[in-house]
């Protein structure tokens, strides 16, 4: 009431004083918008009384912190500094209460903060006032940078000289207006009030940096790291320069790799990433070879899942960087995850295989076979794969292959390698250098079962069919399974004439009593027609002169499995000879049914069969004891048929008994 009645006298003296007290007043009783229209009257008053100003600009940006106008709030403090700090300063500690004024302190620190940051005011290169005609007022517009922020931090050190956060603000605008001595000054004096405080190391590092105190700054960032804040570095490379930043990673990184030549216990390596840390940080987050070596750090810490992650900040930005994927792929393999590591070893081979191989021999001999023996299994099933179905992907699976098998033979020249290589080659139709690189690797004459079946392979490109079938016959005997993957490469016309050739010389080998050596060339013979009946019989049967009878019974079971338009005369003959092998491994009730089914189809030369083998009398005791105990578990009808073809083999007393029985047992119901 006062105000109001002061300024409706006639004098207009202290008109602007008078307008910027009942705007304080209007404050207090919460009338924000009469508070607000006063001062911005003084504001705009031309020309401005400074102290009345100062006054209505503080009490504006009370009024704009409750609007949430916080940068507003900033900009018309910074205004009052630049008017007259010390009547800034008397204004607040007279008009805003104290219970406002610490909300206004942070306020204040958090957007001389940003502004430093130029997260507010990116273009704002020079501090200065401008005047800006708008009708008949003027106003007062500010650009802010560094000199703006210092004035305001100062203001904020003389409201509080204990108040760390105010310090470290003024002395980032020094830095940053380029009065580093005066910046190292007062952070000097921060850290000796509180020597475990982050920010201030960090900062106070940067700067012994800056000025060639190399020493001073390791030992600076060697509190930081034992404090183990590195996170208080984020904020403060918004306000680095470019070259302090680039300074800063560089002797960081410098500093990693000098400890990591040194002593390689846990505690180096640790010291090691943290300062990785700090360099990655100070690049902005993406460093390619601090990522890369603090990648391998954690591995050696056995950080596994930490260390896949640098490696994938590393490929998101470049994904065929080798270093990144061979360095994954290795972490894989310690992990034993097989998939994952054979895929990122794979595509590191595919984009440098120079780089990779010496990588892989640099671990150890454990790991390199686990490696090895991985690419290898994988290669193994990827070409068997594309063999068989004959439907190739096109050349880049190929090629990917022939790099891989390539790879593996400089890793490790074992003889699988050098097989794996060959069968790629042959694969890729480059029959030359298959049987070149053959030779070199085992000789004109190879003593390796395995490269000698190549070489007959490749022989059949010359027609050698002879030639071929006797070292293809060897693997038969060997690993059937190879063999199979080898005749993928061999069309079906060679495979027919192959097959035989082969039987042919089985058949010779045979009547020679040569049975060990017939069985290899039958068994070629046999997977090159692609399971034919005639071939799985004969050598069913040289199985049978070895006395293995259950390899003979497989071969056996797949003939009469093929039975279709065969005539009754062969199958009768297919079913004794099971008949037979089943009575040589004791399954004596398999061995009766095949025999009835034989003597249903051809009796006649069911007959002189058995007559041949097993005989007609031990058989018939054999269809006697099968009928006796489907008897004694009462399956009548089974009994009796196997008894009436029993009878038919041989004129048996006991199955004659038998069958009496069977009539006087059944002799209420028919049994037939």
């Amino acid at each position: 009431d006062i105000c109001e009645q002061l300024l409706a006298a006639e004098q207009s003296t202290y008109h602007n004083t008078l307008l910027a007290l009942r705007g304080f007043c209007s404050l207090h009783a919460q009338d924000h918008h009469g508070a607000l229209q006063d001062f911005q009257r003084v504001i705009e008053h031309d020309p401005p009384h400074p102290n009345s100003c100062i006054k209505a600009l503080c009490g504006r940006g009370l009024i704009r912190i409750s609007g949430g106008s916080n940068y507003l709030t900033a900009l018309d403090y910074i205004t009052a500094c630049q008017l007259k700090l010390e009547e800034t300063i008397f204004t607040i500690k007279s008009y805003v209460p104290w219970n406002q004024r610490g909300l206004l302190l942070k306020v204040l620190q958090e957007e001389g903060q940003m502004m430093l940051q130029k997260k507010r005011y990116p273009g704002g290169s020079s501090v200065s006032f401008q005047k800006k005609q708008t009708g008949l007022c003027t106003f007062l517009t500010l650009k802010v940078d560094a000199p703006g922020v210092f004035q305001l931090a100062s203001l904020l050190v003389e409201l509080d000289s204990s108040d760390e956060a105010s310090r470290i603000l003024c002395a980032d605008a020094l830095y940053q207006m380029g009065r580093g001595e005066e910046a190292h000054k007062m952070l000097s004096l921060a850290l000796s009030r509180n020597p475990q405080r982050a920010p201030v190391l960090a900062r106070l590092a940067l700067l012994q940096l800056k000025r060639g105190f190399v020493h001073d700054g390791n030992q600076l960032l060697k509190r930081l790291i034992r404090i183990g804040d590195s996170s208080c570095l984020l904020p403060i490379l918004d306000i680095f320069q470019d070259e302090d930043r680039k300074l800063l990673q560089s002797h960081c990184r410098w500093r990693a790799l000098a400890i990591l030549k040194g002593k390689q216990e846990a505690a180096a390596i640790k010291e090691a990433i943290a300062h990785l840390s700090f360099a990655i940080l100070a690049a902005g987050g993406y460093a390619e070879d601090c990522l890369l070596t603090r990648a391998r750090c954690y591995g050696r810490l056995g950080q596994m899942k930490t260390a896949i992650f640098d490696f994938n900040a590393v490929l998101k930005e470049n994904p065929r960087n080798v270093q990144a994927l061979s360095g994954r792929g290795f972490v894989h393999l310690a992990l034993r995850q097989q998939k994952e590591a054979v895929q990122d070893l794979l595509s590191a081979l595919k984009v440098e295989a120079g780089a990779v191989i010496p990588a892989i021999l640099c671990l150890k001999p454990e790991a390199q076979g686990l490696v090895t023996g991985w690419l290898l299994q994988h290669g193994r099933a990827a070409l068997t794969q594309l063999m068989a179905t004959k439907d190739l992907p096109g050349e880049e699976t190929l090629g990917d292959l022939l790099t891989m098998a390539k790879a593996l033979t400089k890793i490790c020249r074992a003889a699988q390698h050098h097989i794996f290589y060959t069968d790629v080659l042959m694969a890729n139709g480059r029959h030359q250098e298959a049987l070149k690189h053959l030779q070199e690797a085992f000789g004109p004459c190879p003593a390796e079962d395995f490269a000698r079946a190549r070489l007959a392979l490749l022989q059949l490109q010359s027609r050698n069919m002879a030639g071929a079938a006797a070292q293809l016959s060897v693997l038969a005997r060997r690993d059937e399974k190879d063999l199979a993957f080898l005749l993928n490469f061999v069309d079906t016309k060679q495979q027919q004439h192959l097959a035989q050739a082969a039987a042919q010389e089985g058949k010779v080998l045979m009547k020679n009593h040569h049975h060990e050596q017939a069985l290899g060339y039958l068994s070629l013979a046999v997977l090159a027609s692609r399971d034919s009946p005639r071939y799985l019989r004969r050598r069913a049967a040289c199985l049978v002169h070895l006395k293995k009878h259950e390899k003979a019974l497989k071969d056996m079971a797949k003939v009469i499995q093929g039975h279709g338009c065969n005539s009754p005369k062969t199958r009768a003959g297919d079913h004794c000879c099971q008949g037979f092998l089943l009575l040589a491994l004791a399954q004596e009730e398999a061995a009766v049914q095949h025999y009835m089914q034989a003597l249903q189809l051809d009796e006649p030369l069911a007959l002189g069969t058995i007559t041949n083998c097993p005989g007609r009398e031990s058989l018939t005791k054999t269809f006697h004891k099968i009928a006796q105990c489907n008897f004694e578990k009462q399956r009548y009808e089974e009994a009796w048929k196997i008894t009436d073809y029993g009878l038919k083999i041989g004129k048996s007393s006991e199955l004659q008994k038998l069958k009496a029985r069977l009539k006087r047992e059944a002799s209420s119901c028919s049994i037939h």
